[in-house]
């Protein structure tokens, strides 16, 4: 770190979140002047939804109808469509690596953990562009909170807090590997047995025994719960205090090991 960010960080101890927001700030313009890297977070929801209402939904559901089983589905997809969001962070940064654009970070007078918070706060702009396509999509096709406005906003909140916490994993994985091409690859081996293996598209009981035991550990599955129970009533409690435990500990694990890995690099 130079002087002058020593200095700097001297006379203002919050200097490090005015700098990571003005890099989050960079992050939000070079999506506007990039719109087709927003594809996966406009398009892929809507995608999902018809994929596995329409499509699936019938032979899922057993029978019932689409309309009985958007309730269901929504939550879960929400949960798997915001999760999946989270991978663009890792991809964006190694690829930024590869550009030489920490290497002009590395010159400036800001702290080593700017450029990362500023990445994944910049990025909190797609996940809630997600969510609203996705909850857009589906009041439009006849889905309501059933649990009351307050709660199911509040459930919107939590999947961005979890989101959040969960793209510093791939941070980390951005600033380890050397492709983007790779980071790519090992999230989508990751997100996959994280998101279809557990509760988004059907009830924990209707698996395997096997399954249901991955599912159980599985922290997708706790976020799920606590979706469907704000939004559509049951139980809260639990689900959610099994939620914020894994953001606590995304953080607490993979924030220290990105700012490790980000040393190396630079």
């Amino acid at each position: 770190m130079t002087t002058i960010a020593i200095e700097t960080r001297r006379a203002n101890p919050f200097a490090w979140a005015q700098q990571s927001l003005t890099l989050a700030w960079r992050n939000i313009v070079r999506i506007r002047q990039n719109p087709e890297a927003l594809a996966d977070v406009t398009f892929q929801p809507i995608i999902f939804l018809v994929l596995f209402l329409f499509v699936f939904g019938g032979a899922i559901a057993q029978g019932a109808g689409w309309r009985d089983y958007l309730p269901f589905l929504l939550p879960g997809l929400l949960v798997q469509t915001v999760v999946f969001s989270t991978m663009g962070t890792g991809v964006a940064l190694n690829d930024d690596f590869a550009k030489g654009v920490f290497d002009r970070f590395r010159s400036l007078p800001i702290a080593r953990i700017a450029p990362l918070v500023g990445a994944v706060l910049g990025d909190a702009v797609r996940y809630t562009l997600s969510i609203v396509i996705l909850m857009g999509t589906g009041f439009a096709l006849g889905f309501r909170f059933q649990n009351g406005v307050g709660y199911g906003l509040l459930a919107l909140v939590i999947v961005l807090a979890f989101a959040l916490s969960m793209c510093w994993i791939w941070v980390w994985l951005g600033l380890s590997l050397k492709t983007a091409q790779g980071v790519q690859g090992v999230a989508f081996l990751v997100m996959f047995p994280l998101t279809f293996g557990s509760n988004v598209f059907v009830k924990t009981d209707t698996l395997p025994g096997f399954l249901q035991a991955f599912v159980k550990v599985n922290p997708v599955k706790y976020l799920v719960d606590t979706m469907r129970g704000l939004m559509l009533g049951g139980p809260i409690e639990k689900p959610l205090l099994i939620t914020l435990a894994w953001m606590v500990g995304l953080v607490g694990v993979f924030a220290p090991l990105a700012i490790r890995a980000y040393r190396r690099r630079t």
